[in-house]
């Protein structure tokens, strides 16, 4: 699992397996976004069992999976509440974390500056400078 910090409330990274969920609980984390639709890649575990493995460690679950429909402004919502209900960091992986940025950069519009979400994505390791249009909504 390589885990990349956005902020002190958002960390990324891509596919996770269930037996990494005790090291997250460990990390401080309380809930866990599943941006990875299930069966893209036949190695990759179903989506119901990161559920039951964060269930049972205590974290809350959410799947708000982008796939290749592309982001709904469903998608942004579902994972602006999430962020906004957690009380304490938030877990979100996809394949690479791109896609997980993409929505916290997104859900985070008209709340953060573009520039500051551009940085702190950045930081991260990913660029969303290709958001910049979309970031600055009020």
């Amino acid at each position: 699992m390589d885990l990349k910090r956005i902020n002190d409330h958002v960390s990324v990274s891509g596919q996770i397996m269930p037996q990494d969920i005790p090291a997250l609980k460990d990390a401080g984390f309380v809930a866990i976004i599943n941006n990875r639709p299930d069966d893209e890649s036949p190695d990759q575990p179903q989506g119901a069992e990161i559920e039951a493995a964060a269930k049972a460690a205590g974290l809350a679950y959410h799947a708000i999976p982008l796939g290749r429909e592309g982001v709904s402004p469903e998608m942004v919502e579902q994972t602006r509440a999430v962020l906004e209900g957690s009380n304490g960091p938030v877990f979100c992986f996809c394949r690479s974390g791109t896609r997980s940025t993409t929505l916290w950069a997104l859900s985070q519009a008209g709340e953060m500056d573009s520039g500051e979400i551009i940085s702190q994505a950045a930081g991260a390791g990913y660029d969303m400078s290709h958001l910049a249009g979309h970031l600055n909504r009020e």
